[in-house]
Protein backbone atom coordinates (compact mmCIF):
# COMPACT_ATOMS: atom_id res chain seq x y z
CA UNK A 1 0.00 0.00 0.00
CA UNK A 2 1.13 3.06 -0.97
CA UNK A 3 2.54 5.49 2.31
CA UNK A 4 1.20 8.42 1.09
CA UNK A 5 -2.59 7.32 0.85
CA UNK A 6 -4.90 9.10 2.80
CA UNK A 7 -2.25 11.20 4.68
CA UNK A 8 -3.99 14.80 5.52
CA UNK A 9 -1.47 17.61 4.11
CA UNK A 10 -1.17 21.19 5.39
CA UNK A 11 -0.01 23.22 2.30
CA UNK A 12 1.06 26.85 3.14
CA UNK A 13 2.36 28.69 0.11
CA UNK A 14 1.79 32.45 -0.20
CA UNK A 15 1.67 32.31 -4.55
CA UNK A 16 -1.74 30.59 -5.53
CA UNK A 17 -0.61 29.43 -8.36
CA UNK A 18 2.00 27.47 -6.78
CA UNK A 19 -0.39 26.60 -3.99
CA UNK A 20 -2.85 25.43 -6.28
CA UNK A 21 -0.09 23.17 -8.18
CA UNK A 22 0.48 21.32 -4.50
CA UNK A 23 -2.92 21.16 -4.17
CA UNK A 24 -3.36 18.99 -7.30
CA UNK A 25 0.16 17.07 -6.73
CA UNK A 26 -1.22 15.90 -3.23
CA UNK A 27 -4.93 15.17 -4.38
CA UNK A 28 -3.12 12.97 -7.55
CA UNK A 29 -0.52 10.91 -4.61
CA UNK A 30 -3.80 10.08 -2.82
CA UNK A 31 -3.74 12.51 0.23
CA UNK A 32 -6.35 14.77 1.54
CA UNK A 33 -5.78 18.20 1.88
CA UNK A 34 -5.89 19.62 5.47
CA UNK A 35 -5.63 22.82 5.00
CA UNK A 36 -3.99 25.50 3.15
CA UNK A 37 -2.88 28.86 4.12
CA UNK A 38 -1.12 31.65 2.18
CA UNK A 39 0.00 33.54 5.26
CA UNK A 40 2.24 33.53 8.13
CA UNK A 41 -0.66 34.21 11.33
CA UNK A 42 -3.27 31.71 9.87
CA UNK A 43 -0.83 28.91 9.03
CA UNK A 44 -0.17 29.34 12.71
CA UNK A 45 -3.10 28.88 14.00
CA UNK A 46 -3.86 25.44 11.39
CA UNK A 47 -0.24 24.26 12.27
CA UNK A 48 -1.54 24.83 16.23
CA UNK A 49 -5.30 23.22 15.64
CA UNK A 50 -5.97 20.76 12.82
CA UNK A 51 -5.38 16.98 12.09
CA UNK A 52 -2.46 16.61 9.82
CA UNK A 53 0.05 14.23 8.96
CA UNK A 54 2.74 16.05 7.54
CA UNK A 55 3.23 19.69 5.72
CA UNK A 56 4.51 21.51 3.05
CA UNK A 57 6.00 25.21 4.29
CA UNK A 58 6.81 27.30 1.46
CA UNK A 59 10.10 28.96 3.46
CA UNK A 60 9.06 32.92 2.27
CA UNK A 61 5.51 33.93 2.82
CA UNK A 62 5.27 37.57 1.91
CA UNK A 63 8.42 38.44 3.69
CA UNK A 64 7.88 36.12 6.81
CA UNK A 65 10.08 33.06 7.52
CA UNK A 66 7.94 30.11 8.16
CA UNK A 67 10.13 29.12 10.70
CA UNK A 68 7.40 30.17 13.28
CA UNK A 69 5.31 27.18 11.47
CA UNK A 70 7.49 24.57 11.33
CA UNK A 71 8.82 24.83 15.28
CA UNK A 72 4.80 24.53 15.60
CA UNK A 73 4.89 21.61 14.06
CA UNK A 74 8.32 19.93 15.16
CA UNK A 75 6.59 20.75 18.89
CA UNK A 76 3.54 18.63 17.40
CA UNK A 77 5.48 15.60 16.24
CA UNK A 78 4.43 16.55 12.96
CA UNK A 79 6.68 15.70 9.99
CA UNK A 80 7.47 18.75 7.29
CA UNK A 81 9.06 20.10 4.46
CA UNK A 82 10.21 23.40 2.98
CA UNK A 83 9.41 24.69 -0.49
CA UNK A 84 12.07 26.97 -1.74
CA UNK A 85 13.02 28.84 -4.91
CA UNK A 86 16.48 28.86 -2.98
CA UNK A 87 16.72 25.32 -2.05
CA UNK A 88 18.21 24.19 0.56
CA UNK A 89 19.97 27.83 1.08
CA UNK A 90 16.64 29.00 1.85
CA UNK A 91 17.27 27.66 5.82
CA UNK A 92 20.56 28.77 6.57
CA UNK A 93 20.61 30.89 10.07
CA UNK A 94 17.13 29.25 10.94
CA UNK A 95 18.92 26.04 13.10
CA UNK A 96 16.17 23.81 11.66
CA UNK A 97 17.05 21.13 9.42
CA UNK A 98 14.43 19.26 6.84
CA UNK A 99 14.16 18.16 3.40
CA UNK A 100 13.68 21.14 0.74
CA UNK A 101 11.44 20.46 -2.35
CA UNK A 102 13.43 22.64 -4.67
CA UNK A 103 11.05 25.33 -6.95
CA UNK A 104 10.15 24.38 -9.65
CA UNK A 105 9.16 20.60 -8.40
CA UNK A 106 7.34 18.09 -9.95
CA UNK A 107 4.82 15.49 -8.38
CA UNK A 108 7.30 13.02 -7.97
CA UNK A 109 9.62 15.47 -6.19
CA UNK A 110 6.65 16.25 -3.76
CA UNK A 111 5.82 12.32 -3.48
CA UNK A 112 9.90 11.16 -2.64
CA UNK A 113 10.06 13.77 -0.21
CA UNK A 114 6.98 13.63 1.66
CA UNK A 115 7.51 9.62 1.65
CA UNK A 116 10.70 10.59 2.95
CA UNK A 117 9.30 12.88 5.76
CA UNK A 118 7.16 10.12 6.99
Amino acid sequence: MDKLAGKRVLIVEDEMLVALLIEDFILQLGCEIAGMAMRLEPALDLARTIDLDVAILDINLAGKPSFPIAETLLGRGIPFVFASGYGAAGLDGSGISAPVLQKPFDVGDVRRLLTAAL
